[in-house]
């Protein structure tokens, strides 16, 4: 494979997700160089570029860069201890960027000692109605209902203690839609929400220069695996043939599911390999991938697609329902960042561990929007997959 023109910044076969030349046994120079580099800025919190993306997309200074992504990981791991210690009372958790803590929600059924060993561990408690589970079984009975095209998503809000079903601006006085409000109320706890525009998947048309193609169709590489990488399932069956940017042959589409769920992956040969990386397209330093620890709603995300490149934003709802055109599709994580077409399959990443692969949403990169990730934690695990890292 010849190496890649028209990228400005260096070490681009380190950067892409699947290795871009067909050298047998070493990196090139280039790629050596970057891998040298990653590895000196490992005890970092971020790359310079991470951190330039988060100032540009969230509105911060360096120091309150590194301050969140310190706290972040703070959260990211007291997050699973404080479900346990809470235990029946659990009504979900959020990190809070105000105060830089995870926020544990909790019924009043939570004995003293329950609340004191959370606090003492660093987290808030926040007094709820609802438990998690009761909200689960709510969003769950939404699932069964038909969605108009003018109901977006529904998921639950741990910090509203509902399930908050997204309409489409627009649609608010569509008969179907205030029917399928009213079942939603008669299931649970319900708060409804508009949005400003109906969620569509992120695959384009062929254009050049781009990371891969299956037929005319042009989507983003998502994480390396051991074998391949993950992406989006919308941009391809099982069986089709996937070729890079240079249109060499790849691999071909070994699982895909879609809708109902929208993920896939891809086996990587003929000279292509895999390394742990995230291409920061020029715009951001390529960025090492370390694990797959999943962030908590409210913290900050990262993502690199390649129509709209490196954009940051918020995790702002788990385990979300979005009713796509093409049928609706589960378990899905939303986030305050923009994407475009083409951006589909690429990766969601927050600090250094891989979140998710891109799926769709509303809006653009210039106007804003919202965008829908499939958990890359969920992929993994229903094809036997291991996530390459650092």
């Amino acid at each position: 494979m010849r190496r890649r023109t028209g990228l400005t910044h260096a070490a681009v076969a380190a950067a892409l997700l699947i290795g871009s030349w067909a050298a047998a046994g070493t990196l090139p120079a280039s790629a050596q160089e970057a891998s040298s580099s990653a590895a000196a800025d490992a005890s970092a919190p971020a790359s310079p570029g991470l951190l330039d993306a988060m100032q540009r997309d969230l509105g911060l200074t360096r120091a309150e860069a590194e301050d969140r992504l310190a706290a972040e990981r703070r959260a990211t791991a007291l997050a699973p201890t404080a479900r346990k210690t809470a235990g029946s009372a659990y009504g979900g958790a959020w990190f809070d960027a105000r105060s830089g803590r995870l926020t544990v929600a909790v019924t009043p059924d939570a004995d003293a000692t329950t609340v004191r060993t959370l606090r003492e561990s660093g987290a808030a408690v926040r007094t709820v109605e609802h438990t998690e589970r009761q909200l689960d079984t709510a969003k769950s009975r939404l699932d069964r209902l038909d969605a108009p095209a003018g109901v977006a998503s529904w998921a639950v809000d741990p910090a509203a203690n509902s399930v908050v079903v997204n309409v489409v601006e627009d649609a608010r006085t569509d008969n179907d839609v205030r029917t399928f409000v009213r079942k939603a109320r008669a299931a649970g706890p319900v708060t409804v929400r508009t949005v400003a525009d109906a969620p569509s998947t992120f695959a384009a048309g062929t254009v050049g220069g781009d990371p891969y193609y299956t037929g005319n169709v042009r989507c983003s590489i998502g994480f390396s695996v051991h074998g391949g990488f993950v992406t989006a399932g919308h941009c391809g069956g099982v069986g089709q043939q996937v070729r890079g940017w240079d249109g060499s042959y790849i691999g071909n589409f070994q699982g895909s599911s879609f809708p109902d769920n929208d993920y896939a992956w891809v086996n990587a040969g003929s000279g292509w390999w895999t390394v742990p990386v995230v291409l920061g397209w020029g715009t951001v330093s390529d960025q090492l991938v370390r694990g797959s620890a999943e962030a908590p709603v409210g913290a900050s995300i990262c993502r690199s697609g390649s129509t709209t490149h490196w954009h940051c934003g918020r995790v702002l709802a788990k385990n979300e329902t979005v009713n796509y055109a093409q049928g609706a599709v589960h378990q899905m994580t939303k986030t305050s960042v923009c994407a475009e077409g083409g951006d589909s399959g690429g990766s969601f990443i927050s600090g250094d561990q891989a979140q998710g692969v891109t799926s769709g949403g509303w809006g653009n990169c210039s106007g804003g929007g919202e965008t829908w990730f499939q958990p890359v934690n969920e992929i993994l695990n229903r094809y036997g997959l291991t996530l390459h890292t650092a």
